[in-house]
């Protein structure tokens, strides 16, 4: 007989379950909650709402505006000096100051980071300075800025910079370092040398370091500057959030000192959430270097 047409020969000791139904399934469908879950944006979104509500809650059950405001006197003295025009204008004032103090910073960042990578001389001194200015606090150097600069703009930009530069100085080198050989033999093999090098090589491979030293310098910057105004004034004709507290703590204004604060903390999320988010998006992510 042919064993192609030979009969199928059944094992009795052998048991098959035809109708098994318990194996798990390749794809499950999500549920509307968990497809909700997955946006980041909703998830940030609920965690701001149940701060609120912690907030709302705890300034009812402490009852004492002068110290505590709720979230809702907050809200109102924000709108309030929202629509009168100042804290718009005291943000404006800010944030020129600071991107004045950030530019510079990230042009002397660029260039320490650019001697530090072509010669050992230069990797020394840049771990040297660092490790001189580096954990000095920018505040601290804001009485010899006034000193050399006087009291006004100049004096919170010099500051500012010195808050900016070394975090990114050290975020961008270490990114630098971290580029392997294969990638720069790559690079050197299409004549690619110095500052070509830096550009079409080192920058693009380093990118994750050098964005996170532009987050780390944004936030030292940020706070540094409010500190500044709140400290020591003005830093423009007008003066910025940081003056805008401390005019309203010295006249027990707590709604609008915490409006100001309020203002900080949301320049602060847009900043980190969608300018700094977008960068990502259209550099790290697009190029696979991050998941």
């Amino acid at each position: 007989m042919n064993a192609s047409t030979s009969p199928l020969h059944i094992r009795p000791e052998i048991i098959r379950d035809q109708q098994a139904t318990d194996v798990p399934a390749v794809e499950k469908a999500l549920t509307p909650f968990e497809r909700i879950y997955r946006i980041g944006f909703v998830r940030k979104a609920a965690l701001l709402i149940a701060l609120a509500v912690i907030w709302e809650i705890y300034g009812r059950w402490l009852g004492n505006p002068l110290l505590f405001p709720t979230f809702t006197a907050t809200i109102e003295a924000f709108w309030e000096n929202l629509a009168n025009g100042v804290i718009p204008a005291r943000a404006l004032s800010s944030i020129q100051t600071l991107l004045i103090g950030y530019g510079i910073g990230i042009a002397l960042a660029s260039i320490l980071t650019t001697v530090a990578i072509g010669s050992q001389i230069g990797t020394d001194l840049l771990e040297t300075l660092t490790s001189m200015f580096n954990p000095l606090p920018a505040i601290a150097l804001l009485p010899l800025a006034l000193i050399w600069f006087g009291l006004g703009e100049g004096s919170v930009i010099f500051v500012l910079v010195h808050s900016v530069l070394w975090a990114i100085a050290l975020n961008t080198h270490s990114g630098f370092r971290s580029v392997s050989n294969t990638l720069r033999m790559v690079g050197m093999n299409y004549n690619l040398r110095g500052l070509r090098l830096v550009g079409k090589i080192l920058i693009p491979a380093a990118f994750p370091s050098i964005l996170t030293g532009l987050k780390v310098g944004w936030a030292f910057a940020w706070r540094t500057l409010i500190a500044a105004e709140l400290v020591f004034g003005v830093s423009s004709g007008s003066g910025g959030l940081g003056w805008f507290i401390f005019e309203n703590r010295n006249q027990l204004e707590t709604a609008n000192v915490f409006a100001g604060l309020f203002t900080v903390i949301m320049i602060g999320l847009f900043v980190e959430n969608v300018i700094f988010a977008a960068i990502e998006r259209n550099t790290v992510q697009r190029w696979g270097m991050q998941s």
